[in-house]
């Protein structure tokens, strides 16, 4: 005879499901700074937008502080070699963005608070 399962376990497996592709990606975002601000560029608000397409292809959608930002160069290919070292994603597609153009609204109250404006 073999024992009921454990359903307070069964129910605690069902409420932690593991996160989407696209809180992933969105995770590995984070890891990557801006040089000149200690704020990572999402909390920073330079991501627009994340998008999964077809299961495993990715669009980011992301901005510069400024157009002759010094990190033109560097920021937007950290962005997609983070989206990249995600498992699950074979493809990254990004697109440079200055409409709307960024301005400190667009950062969340934790980046607000870390550099004293909130």
């Amino acid at each position: 005879m073999t024992e009921p399962p454990n359903t307070a376990e069964a129910a605690e497996f069902v409420s932690q499901p593991e996160p989407n592709l696209r809180d992933q990606v969105i995770d590995a975002i984070k890891t990557v700074f801006d040089p000149e601000i200690p704020i990572n560029i999402y909390e920073l608000g330079l991501i627009y937008e994340v998008q999964v397409v077809d299961r495993t292809k990715v669009h980011i959608t992301m901005t510069l502080t400024t157009p002759n930002c010094p990190s033109a160069q560097s920021l937007p290919r950290e962005v997609e070699q983070a989206a990249r070292g995600v498992e699950g994603v074979e493809s990254v597609e990004l697109e440079l963005t200055f409409d709307p153009p960024w301005d400190k609204t667009m950062m969340s109250d934790t980046a607000l608070f870390s550099i004293g404006l909130y």
